[in-house]
């Protein structure tokens, strides 16, 4: 099974905790087979081979492994454990989240409100953690906390873990590609206002085109016009809501040449005009 799919979950809200555990198998012994769970089911390899399966897909879980079962559909054991295997599980909660099998293909989904950012925690399918032991800790301090107390403290391990198995999913946090594909996030909202092109884009990051675009659709899953484009309409949303500025203007202010061009995109992307969307929000 190819460790590709991703768990994109949007945000806000974020993903809230519910419980967790350390579950010990003997031989012979299996996963419990459910269907329509509700709630998320976080799997990590601590010792042996636990075989499970999801919705026709199938997994070996062994040391280090982590594996996200869905609230959705059904998950079951392949086959009972065939020697001692121990692993934690954590449940987790979250009310707007999809499934993407090809991460490249994927982009985030067109927000209503103004205010909102387009945003999302990305975790793995399925990964192997390379140093599995800071989640292993992450997991026994949630086991030691009191029970019904310390909601917060519970909270911040989880999502400590799951930042964790995030960065898991490019084996480290700091890959060249994610460094390119941050830094080009931070030129374009900085200079969002200007004229940017990929080869104005280029040469301030002394990288090829080509490479910046597969970095920014790697991490963000969208090219470089694309998280422009959006990055602009977000700030036009906000100037709709919050001045009283004609469209020529903020079209100006957001980095657009001509406001029937800011126009069209803003409905593309909205499906409201400009007008329609500041309508919607003023009384």
């Amino acid at each position: 099974m190819r460790g590709t799919a991703l768990i994109e979950l949007a945000a806000p809200p974020l993903p809230y905790y519910l419980e967790s555990g350390l579950a010990e198998y003997r031989p012979g012994d299996r996963h419990p087979n459910r269907a329509d769970f509700g709630v998320f089911d976080l799997l990590l390899g601590v010792n042996g081979t636990l075989h499970i399966g999801e919705n026709g897909r199938e997994w070996r879980l062994g040391e280090g492994d982590v594996l996200i079962l869905l609230p959705r559909g059904y998950h079951y054991a392949v086959k009972p454990c065939e020697e001692e295997t121990s692993f934690w599980w954590l449940h987790f909660g979250h009310p707007d989240w999809r499934e993407i099998a090809d991460p490249a293909d994927a982009e985030l989904p067109v927000r209503e409100a103004p205010f909102d950012r387009p945003k999302a925690v990305r975790l793995p399918k399925h990964v192997r953690l390379p140093d599995p032991q800071p989640a292993f800790d992450i997991f026994r301090r949630l086991a030691a906390l009191p029970i019904g107390d310390a909601f917060w403290e519970r909270q911040e391990l989880f999502f400590r873990l799951l930042d964790l198995i995030g960065r898991g999913r490019n084996g480290d946090a700091a890959t060249p590609a994610a460094r390119v594909a941050e830094r080009a996030a931070r030129l374009l909202q900085r200079h969002y206002r200007e004229d940017i092109t990929s080869a104005s884009l280029a040469g301030r990051l002394h990288y090829h085109p080509s490479y910046i675009v597969r970095c920014m659709k790697q991490v963000y899953g969208v090219t470089p016009a694309r998280y422009l484009l959006r990055y602009r309409i977000e700030q036009a949303k906000r100037l709709l809501v919050s001045t009283g500025w004609p469209v020529e203007r903020i079209a100006d202010e957001t980095g657009f040449r001509y406001a029937p061009h800011f126009s069209a995109c803003f409905k593309r992307l909205t499906g409201m005009t400009p007008v329609e969307y500041r309508r919607r929000y003023w009384r």
